[in-house]
């Protein structure tokens, strides 16, 4: 168990007072004693506010925002900050639609509901996880409405349940074997998809629990809803019906299935912890879906994956590799801190804004990204379990650009639905799926040359480049500051710090070559800040 003191005082703790961040700040900074490291100063002010807007609101701030922040002498700005990204009405439009595109992410991939022949409706998915998100929908419950949903897919049909479109292509896939790899990855941290074949090769996991758990499936299906005289589907329905089991007896719903040995085994639905349910395959005995959800948000495993999820989110790497895989065999590298802060978790009542909170306000989300001879070992991208004696560096993911573009050249257009529409029709240049069991996926966003050329030449640069009457660019060039003082709010605005000398030079050579357009000037160098591997970066 953690105590809240000890060594406390070596975490050099800011002035958050919570003690779930005393309890991160105390538990860190006695790992980086024990392992012999100096942590990194902290970041400067105009770091982390950039930071903090990229992982809770997914852009950057605007220069305004910024400046406001850095100028405030309020020795609790950043717990005000934190509280207005979160809280602020102003601001809970772009919270919902970040987290919910993460969530659509995670659930249906980048690619989910993009292909003709897909059941999934990524509008109904979206609508969804967005609600979800203004409303701070306790953990929890969200997780229990996605396992257990019954409705249509889309929104405006009758019975409309966005949750469905998690699992309503899953379950018809191969004897939903999709469906049972995801949900117990995504929300556990149970890579069981390996031992639907076989036995685990390094813990004691049977491939009894794979179809064990598998058998939590078997009354649900995806049905296709068509238009066009039946040529077209139009959305999806997930329903539960009546499940005969393989030998046809509903009262004993089994399945079978077939060891490497050629023995053929019977399962029944059965929880990774062993707690059985009752075998029946009729609906109107037991819903097997939402007894499964039941045993999940009792298991400890749930509350694990989630803090283990969002750590990695804000601080770039998880307690565990991969994330999420919280099995036997995998070494966590702060098992006691990762122990307090699911329980802490749980006593908040699943509160999602609770444990951002305690993250984005701890000590190692408040380090510079630049190490020192005291903490360079620390590496977890050479293999390393992480210490998080700095923040590690990363790039910014493609939703992050996009919407940093986005607002950078001016509101938004549209209502939500459509932004996110217009989003993702952008991101899927960067999408690969690969058809696998998992229905794996990744991204290209990566900033090859061909990227780099998409961007420098793109509508959102274009946008954000403006200088017509009304757009940014006039107004700076308009607003009598020194043109040396223009470079410095660009910078400002680009990259959280003020121009180098050597930037300034750059700059007042640009500005020789314009002549009598000095906006030119300002245009040209807020391009290439833009299309700077440093903008890209959240540091």
């Amino acid at each position: 168990m953690l105590s809240m003191s000890g060594v406390a005082e070596a975490a050099n703790r800011g002035p958050a007072s919570l003690p779930q961040v005393q309890m991160i700040d105390e538990a860190v900074a006695q790992q980086w004693q024990d392992y012999g490291l100096q942590p990194s100063a902290d970041a400067t002010d105009g770091e982390w506010c950039r930071r903090v807007y990229l992982d809770l609101i997914g852009r950057v701030p605007l220069y305004q925002e910024l400046t406001s922040f850095v100028r405030d002498r309020d020795p609790g700005k950043r717990e005000k900050l934190v509280e207005s990204l979160l809280e602020d009405s102003n601001y809970t439009q772009e919270f919902a639609l970040h987290w919910g595109t993460i969530w659509s992410n995670i659930l249906i991939g980048r690619s989910g509901g993009n292909d003709r022949r897909s059941l999934t409706s990524r509008e109904g998915m979206n609508k969804y996880l967005r609600d979800c998100f203004a409303r701070n929908k306790p953990y929890n419950q969200m997780v229990f409405e996605l396992v257990s949903a019954t409705g249509t897919t889309k929104p405006g049909t009758d019975g409309f349940n966005g949750a469905t479109n998690f699992l309503v292509d899953k379950v018809n896939d191969e004897d939903a074997t999709l469906a049972t790899a995801a949900t117990s990855r995504i929300f556990l941290g149970l890579q069981v998809q390996c031992t639907q074949c076989h036995n685990h090769p390094f813990n004691q996991w049977k491939q009894q629990k794979f179809w064990e758990l598998n058998a939590f499936f078997r009354q649900t299906r995806g049905l296709r809803r068509f238009v066009n005289g039946g040529r077209d589907i139009d959305f999806a329905e997930l329903v539960d019906e009546d499940y005969p089991g393989e030998s046809g007896r509903p009262e004993e719903a089994e399945i079978y299935y077939e060891e490497r040995n050629g023995l053929t085994k019977v399962a029944y639905p059965v929880f990774v912890d062993g707690s059985p349910i009752e075998r029946s395959g009729y609906v109107s005995d037991v819903r097997r879906r939402e007894e499964l959800a039941k045993l999940m948000l009792a298991s400890e495993y749930l509350d694990k994956m989630m803090v283990n999820r969002m750590w990695a989110h804000f601080l770039g790497y998880a307690f565990t590799q991969p994330m999420d895989d919280l099995g036997p065999h995998t070494m966590v590298s702060h098992p006691e801190l990762l122990e307090e802060l699911a329980k802490e978790f749980r006593k908040s009542s699943y509160d999602m804004k609770s444990l951002m909170r305690w993250i984005v306000l701890s000590k190692p989300y408040r380090l510079s990204s630049r190490s020192t001879s005291r903490n360079e070992m620390d590496d977890p991208s050479l293999g390393e379990a992480p210490q998080f004696s700095r923040f590690y560096m990363r790039q910014m993911s493609a939703e992050q650009l996009y919407q940093s573009l986005i607002r950078i050249g001016g509101q938004p257009e549209g209502s939500l639905e459509q932004q996110q529409a217009q989003r993702d029709r952008w991101l899927q240049q960067f999408t690969v799926a690969f058809g696998t069991d998992e229905g794996d996926e990744t991204t290209t966003f990566n900033g090859s040359i061909p990227q780099a050329l998409m961007l420098f030449n793109g509508d959102l640069v274009k946008r954000a480049i403006a200088v017509d009457e009304g757009s940014w660019l006039y107004q700076l060039a308009g607003s009598g500051r020194k043109f040396g003082d223009q470079v410095h709010v660009l910078f400002e605005a680009g990259l959280a710090r003020r121009a180098t000398q050597d930037e300034q030079r750059a700059a007042q050579q640009l500005v020789m070559r314009a002549g009598s357009r000095p906006i030119e000037a300002l245009q040209d160098l807020w391009w290439a800040i833009l299309n700077s591997n440093e903008f890209i970066m959240v540091h």
